[in-house]
Parts: C-alpha cells; structure tokens; sequence
C-alpha cells in the first residue's frame, strides 16, 4: 500500500492506494477518531457490488451505519439530488459528527462532498473512489459540485475530505469504458505536469488497459502525487491549480452539449486535442509531441475529434465555453502546453480561433 499526504495548512489529509484495501476503512476510521454514525453516500451500480463490504467493516467497527442510494449516473448530480440526500440524513437524524462517506465514481464523490459541505453547516466526509477517474483525480483536492442545467459543476465549494481509501482492486469491475474514461484524466495529469510519468504511461498503456494490479496502482499513486502537490500549492484554484483543467474549457462544453452521451474522460480527451492544437497555433507545442499525446488517448480507447454536432449545437459548445468557471474578465482562459509537462495558462484566446481550430482547418 502506498500512502500520500496532502499538507494543508488546516484539514490536511492521507490517500491511501493499495489492492484489497476497502474492508480496511472502518478500522482506519476509528483509528482516526471517528466514531457514532456513518452515512454511506453510493449509487445503483457500485451499491450491490461494494455496499455490504464497506458496511460490514464500519458495522464491525462500532458505526452505526445508513446507506443512501441514488441513480448511477451524471443526471443525479443535481441540487434536486442533494435535496433528497439532505431529507436521508435527516431521516436518519444525522448530526455534525455524523461522516458522510462518498463510495463510488466522480459523480458520488462530487454529489456527496457538495451534501457533507452543506449539510448543517459542514460535517466530515471520506472519498472512497471506485472509478479510476475519481481515484486519479475527483477524489482529491476538495472540490465538490452539483450542474444546473447544461452547466457542469456551477454549484459547489471546496471542502476537503478527512481521508481517501482508492482500493484498487475495485477497477476489476468497471467497464472498459469507464476505465478508457478515468485514463484520460491521468494522460491530462502527466501531459500537464511530468513528462516522466507521461513516459510511463506511454511504455504501459497496453498493460493498464489490460488491467494489471501493478501498473494500475503506479497510475493512481503518481497522480495522487502530483494533484496532492498541486493543491498543497493552490488548494482553492488561486494560481498554479488551474493547470489540472488542461482538456476541461471544451471537454465541459462537449458534456454539456452531448447532455452528457460524452463521458467526462471522453470529453477531456477531446479538450485535450482542440488545447494542443491551438498550443501550436500559439507557437508553443510542437507537432511530434501533440501527436503523442494523441496517440496515447488513442491507445487508451479514447475519441480525439469533435463530434459531429449541428450547427447549432455547434453554436452552443462556444457559448458554453464563454460561461465556463474559467472565464476571467470576458476572456477566455486556456490551460496549453509549451512541452509535454510544461503548462502554460492562456487568458486571451479569440473565439475566432477557438471555433477554427474546433471546426475549422487547422494544423
């Protein structure tokens, strides 16, 4: 088992990455002081697979245990969702001790981190990701989020969960969708920020696909590392962290105009190619390199081409791309690459170009 510390002034906290860890967490828990009621946060796919497991190991902890239950999927990610989570803990008379533990994918953990950061005020939770893509990336920093309508992640805060178990051996039942869908949040973490574990990944994709322990285990622990560094820097997104939204200016558009047919990785993976190509429209990335980071999204079962949308629709992916969280005085902003691991961040970049090089003929 690895272990990797994210140090923040107050509300620091350990990752745990390892295979077989999950029956682990309730004496983990109590081991770190917490004790009295837990409130499991999951959803209709990762419920019968997982939910007995972790219960048995809170229950044989001592916590008194509640399970809630919601849809699988990007739609329950909603503040009508929350609300009925807010009437569960209600209902299960949840107090400010009571922890709230997020068991699942992106969505539960975003879901279930917006209701612990809300809820009376705030109360503890734990990120227990399922998914690769919440493992490398959504389980750690402390965002949490609802949409509203086509747009993603609008409402939220950040508050930081008090531990993350990422057992890795609960990627054994994912689909491989939804593994090709998590590798394209750590391609964009080592594109962005380690040419060295970019490299890696070029030399091991095949074996990551394939679903070997090993490797898969070597993925989520250097992308714990270097989010878990980033966000020891910047842990409310004031500078250096808004690198980690390399691939997410169009990626979210995509979703949003998809109305969510495009998987969060699948998007990314397209905002990947449409950043490193206006990356050489700007001078920065060169041709060779942008074509490795092709090739490894591509190696991993990813799309790298705009869909086919209607010119409306086409029409809507650049109005989204004006309302993203990213905007900064009406313009805007772009995380490029000089180099693979050499981020730099773009606050100017002309919707002319952005829809020539999104739909246009570009190099």
């Amino acid at each position: 088992m690895n272990t990797i510390f994210v140090k923040l002034p107050q509300n620091g906290y350990e990752i745990r990455v390892g295979a077989g860890i999950l029956a682990q967490a309730g004496p983990w828990l109590k081991e770190k002081g917490f004790s009295g009621q837990a409130v499991i946060v999951t959803d209709t796919n990762v419920q019968p697979l997982y939910g007995d497991v972790l219960n048995q190991s809170l229950s044989g902890a001592g916590f008194s245990v509640a399970i809630l239950t919601v849809p699988a999927g990007e739609a329950s990610k909603t503040l009508e969702t929350a609300a009925l989570l807010y009437d569960g803990l209600s209902a299960a008379y949840a107090e400010r001790s009571t922890l709230i533990i997020a068991l699942g994918g992106g969505v539960i953990g975003d879901l279930a981190g917006f209701v612990a950061a809300t809820y009376m005020r705030g109360i503890p939770y734990v990120q227990i990701p399922t998914s690769l893509l919440a493992m490398v990336d959504s389980s750690i920093g402390g965002k949490t989020a609802v949409d509203r309508g086509k747009l993603k992640n609008i409402i939220g805060a950040f508050y930081q969960p008090r531990l993350v178990i990422a057992d890795i051996a609960t990627l054994k039942t994912l689909p491989p969708v939804e593994l090709s869908n998590g590798m394209a949040e750590a391609i964009k973490m080592a594109a962005a920020g380690d040419a060295a574990f970019f490299s890696y990944l070029e030399e091991n994709m095949g074996r990551a696909m394939a679903l070997d322990t090993s490797v898969l285990e070597e993925i989520v622990r250097q992308s714990a590392v270097q989010k878990a560094g980033v966000v020891t820097r910047d842990e409310k997104e004031a500078g250096e962290r808004i690198i980690l939204n390399y691939g997410h200016t169009v990626g979210h558009a995509v979703e949003a105009v998809s109305d969510f047919k495009f998987k969060h990785g699948q998007a990314v993976s397209i905002g990947i190619v449409a950043a490193n190509r206006l990356a050489y429209r700007h001078g920065f990335l060169v041709d060779k390199e942008a074509v490795r980071i092709r090739k490894v999204l591509e190696q991993a079962g990813l799309p790298v081409t705009m869909p086919d949308f209607s010119t409306g629709d086409k029409d809507r992916v650049l109005e989204v791309i004006k309302h993203d969280k990213k905007v900064f005085n009406n313009k805007v902003r772009f995380v490029l690459l000089k180099s693979i691991g050499r981020p730099v961040i773009v606050d100017d970049v002309a919707p002319e170009l952005i829809k020539e090089v999104l739909y246009g003929r570009t190099a």
